[in-house]
């Protein structure tokens, strides 16, 4: 098997720096995880959405179905999440993300029984913060990703580089418009260790949503979706009619009140198993743009892989002499 080694893929035991994003319902099962896993990644159950016995039964399929690495993502904000992780613990997954709450909460319960911990951020100081805690590694999430970008809305380009400055020596994840292999060498060269891939896995077979949700991710162009809910928990969704009466309201100045009631009304639950998907919330990133079709996971790996070798072929060699050393600050 083709293998890229990077910090990551040491971390985790990996073959390939491809990391599958948790996604609610689209990897609220095993099939996408494992397919994934198998082909050399890291795939991702995303526990938000899951009910104890369902999660119950996917993990225990999971640790079935593969003996390579997996992970299962956690929001800490989710109800029940005490429960979640008592499960976890009991199952001993071999590697948990979490997001959305402070590491302290559930570090040393995990590292005790040899899971990896990676956390979630959305900034620099977040960074830090998580590193000083001694999480394993850190995913961090910038403005094109779908789902919950960060309240700043910095640049996955811009905010990779920063937190890989700020905590040297910690493994790095970079997520947010990155959808192919050209996209995870831009991320590797920034210094990450791998890539996460969220809307890409989005458009696969084994991903557990409704087939107008894909058709409507395929359909979006770079410009084709929208971040709502300001105040309330942004979110970048694939423009539809629930995203035009958000933007309506947040542009004319409506009460906090008024676009809660309009924000909650809608439901990625209902986009994703019902194909609500102009009502609902049909949460994908900016790189819904660069997919323009449905393939199996293990293809959208190796197609991966594939475009990131072409990719290095296509960086230019420097010519010349070797570059001397910076001049002194100041000169």
């Amino acid at each position: 098997m083709t293998r890229i080694p990077t910090s990551v893929t040491r971390l985790l035991g990996i073959d390939l720096p491809v990391i599958q994003a948790g996604m609610s319902w689209a990897s609220s099962c095993s099939a996408l995880p494992l397919a994934v896993s198998e082909a050399g990644g890291l795939g991702v159950v995303a526990a938000g959405p899951m009910r104890l016995d369902d999660l119950a039964r996917t993990l225990d399929e999971m640790a079935a179905g593969t003996d390579r690495p997996w992970a299962v993502n956690l929001p800490l904000y989710r109800a029940g999440a005490e429960e979640v992780m008592d499960l976890l613990l009991a199952r001993r997954p071999p590697v948990l993300i979490a997001s959305q709450g402070g590491p302290r909460r559930y570090l040393e319960r995990f590292q005790d029984i040899g899971t990896v911990c990676l956390h979630v951020v959305a900034g620099v100081e977040h960074a830090r913060k998580a590193a000083d805690a001694g999480v394993d590694g850190l995913i961090a999430v910038g403005a094109e990703a779908g789902g919950h970008p960060p309240p700043a809305m910095v640049t996955t380009q811009v905010l990779v580089r920063a937190v890989v400055s700020a905590v040297p020596g910690i493994p790095v994840i970079a997520s947010g418009g990155v959808a192919d292999g050209s996209g995870l060498a831009a991320m590797l060269a920034l210094g990450a260790g791998a890539a996460q891939f969220g809307t890409r896995f989005l458009a696969t077979e084994e991903a557990t949503v409704h087939p107008d949700y894909k058709a409507a991710v395929l359909a979006a162009g770079v410009d084709g979706t929208r971040t709502v809910g300001h105040g309330l928990g942004v979110i970048r969704a694939v423009a539809n009619e629930f995203t035009a009466r958000m933007r309506r309201l947040e542009e004319s100045g409506a009460e906090l009140d008024v676009r809660r009631k309009e924000f909650q009304a809608a439901s990625l639950k209902d986009a994703a198993l019902h194909g609500r998907v102009q009502e609902g919330k049909v949460e994908a990133g900016q790189s819904a743009g660069l997919i323009d079709t449905v393939l199996p996971a293990a293809a959208v790996v190796e197609r991966i892989v594939t475009e990131y070798r072409a990719a290095l072929t296509r960086l230019p060699r420097p010519a010349g002499p070797e570059p001397g050393p910076a001049p002194a600050e100041g000169v």
